[in-house]
């Protein structure tokens, strides 16, 4: 008797991605400076908007390019914390 086989399809299975970087982060920076350009209307606050808005996007861009799911990873890792054991490795020199 042959083992079923069921195709995982690409579009069920990838990152969730807005501009090329993650899209809740993407969104929120994008929020951030265009909060900052809307309430202060002011030159110097436009232009540190735009480069707020352009650099950030491209370390997002770079992010999701390493590693498209390191924010969720990252804040599981952070909630999970406190349950972390104290551990030693096997390279540990005990005195």
């Amino acid at each position: 008797m042959a083992l079923r086989t069921v195709p995982i399809r690409q579009a069920g299975n990838r990152p969730n991605l807005f501009l090329g970087g993650d899209r809740e982060t993407v969104m929120f920076i994008g929020m951030l400076s265009a909060i900052l350009i809307v309430l202060s209307q002011d030159i110097r606050a436009i232009v540190a908007g735009i480069v707020m808005w352009v650099t950030c996007l491209s370390g997002l861009r770079k992010l999701a390019k390493a590693d498209p799911y390191m924010r969720p990873v990252y804040l599981r890792s952070t909630n999970y914390r406190r349950y972390y054991g104290a551990r030693s490795t096997p390279f540990r020199i005990n005195r």
